[in-house]
């Protein structure tokens, strides 16, 4: 019997600034949808990310350390 393939929820969509990612001023935008409506877009660069909610015009920008212990705590619960 085959297995049932479960449908996609979530694409992204990639847009390179630029191919260097250690030159300053570099980043990778993220577009990001689920169901087909797009729920945010994620900036990644050099030195943090930035992240644009769904409809916003002012960004959040969160260093990489904040970004790690975000992740260790969705991921692993608090400390």
């Amino acid at each position: 019997m085959p297995k049932k393939r479960a449908k996609r929820k979530h694409t992204v969509i990639a847009h390179l600034q630029a191919i260097e990612l250690f030159k300053a001023g570099s980043s990778i935008e993220l577009d990001i949808y689920a169901s087909k409506q797009k729920i945010g877009t994620l900036m990644i660069g050099r030195g943090s990310l930035f992240w644009y909610g769904r409809n916003r015009q002012i960004r959040k920008r969160i260093s990489w350390t904040r970004f790690a212990d975000m992740m260790d705590e969705l991921a692993y619960g608090s400390k």
